[in-house]
C-alpha cells in the first residue's frame, strides 16, 4: 500500500490514542508504518504540521456533527449544543484538546462554517466584534475545560489516581482550607453537568451584551 497523508493521519490518531501527545513522534509513526522517517517528512515536514492536519480533521468531524444543529430555533440553543458537540468530539481522542489547541487550519473550506456562525450572531444583533469575542469565549472555554478534564485521566476511561477526590482529601487540610478541601468533590467529578453550567454562564453574559446593545429586540428569540 502506498504511503499517503490519509494513511499517515490514520496511524497518527492510533498512536495518539495509544501513547498520548508526548508519545506521538514522526519517528515512532514511521516505525509503525514500517517506513523510514524521511518518508513521513515528505508529507509532513515536522510534528506541528502533522498536528495542524490532525486538528483540521477533528474540526471536520465536529462540523459534520454540528451541521444538523443549525436548525435549532434559538441562538442560545445552537451555541450551547454546538460546543457540547465539540467537547464530545475532542473527548474521543486521548489528549484531544491539547492536540487541537494552538493549531493552524489547513482546509480553507472550513471557513464556510465560521462564516455561518458569524452570520447567525449578526442576525441576532451582535456586532462583528461582539460575535468574535462571544464565539471565542465559547470556543476557548470548551478547549480549556476539556484540556483540564482529560488531564485527570491517564487515557480515556482510565482516571488518574492523583485526582481522585478521596486521595485529594488526604493532602488538603480541612481545618486550614475547609472550602478548598470541599471543592475537590466538585472539581474532579460531574464534568458533563459542570461543563453545561459553564456554557450557560457564558451564554447568559452574551444575552446581556446583545440586549444592552439592542434595547428593542430584533426577533422573538
Amino acid at each position: 500500500m502506498g504511503l499517503d497523508r490519509q494513511l499517515i493521519l490514520h496511524q497518527a490518531f492510533a498512536v495518539l490514542n495509544e501513547l498520548g501527545l508526548e508519545g506521538l513522534t514522526l519517528r515512532r509513526l514511521a516505525s509503525r508504518l514500517n517506513v523510514q522517517a524521511p518518508a513521513i517528512y515528505w508529507h509532513f515536514k515536522n510534528k506541528q504540521e502533522l498536528l495542524d492536519e490532525m486538528a483540521t480533521e477533528v474540526l471536520r468531524e465536529s462540523m459534520r456533527k454540528s451541521a444538523a444543529l443549525a436548525s435549532l430555533p434559538t441562538w442560545q440553543q445552537w451555541a450551547t449544543a454546538t460546543h457540547e458537540s465539540l467537547r464530545e468530539t475532542l473527548l474521543r481522542y486521548r489528549d484531544g484538546a491539547r492536540m487541537f489547541s494552538g493549531t493552524y487550519l489547513t482546509d480553507a473550506e472550513l471557513y464556510a462554517p465560521m462564516e455561518a456562525n458569524l452570520r447567525r450572531f449578526a442576525a441576532e444583533g451582535f456586532t462583528l466584534r461582539q460575535s468574535v469575542v462571544g464565539l471565542a469565549a465559547l470556543y476557548n472555554y470548551t478547549i480549556g475545560f476539556v484540556i483540564e478534564e482529560q488531564a485527570t485521566q491517564l487515557s480515556p476511561g482510565a482516571p488518574n489516581p492523583q485526582y481522585d477526590p478521596a486521595e485529594r482529601e488526604k493532602r488538603v487540610s480541612k481545618d486550614l482550607y475547609p472550602l478548598a478541601a470541599a471543592a475537590g468533590a466538585e472539581m474532579f467529578a460531574h464534568y458533563e453537568t459542570r461543563f453545561a453550567e459553564g456554557l450557560a454562564i457564558i451564554v447568559k453574559g452574551l444575552e446581556a451584551i446583545v440586549k444592552a446593545s439592542n434595547p428593542t429586540p430584533k426577533s422573538a428569540h
